[in-house]
């Protein structure tokens, strides 16, 4: 894991096409934008998480139809 500093309205690049930046810190918090291609999804990890978790589940359930519908 790479670990920078920053301070408010500093920006991060990450390849040619992705800006963070701190936008506001209060207390423990920090405020990020992020510019970055529409085309791209950016989640908070929490979210990422149930979205894979939830993606797992459709396919186990879709597999499981379809071994039915071959059964027949």
């Amino acid at each position: 894991m790479l670990v920078l500093t920053r301070k408010k309205d500093q920006t991060i690049m990450i390849g040619d096409n992705i800006e963070i930046t701190v936008v506001d810190i209060q207390g423990d918090q920090v405020r990020i934008g992020i510019n970055a291609p529409k085309n791209l999804s950016i989640y908070r990890k929490e979210v990422f998480v149930e979205i894979q978790q939830e993606n797992q589940k459709a396919a186990q359930v879709n597999n499981i139809l379809l071994k039915n519908l071959l059964k027949k």
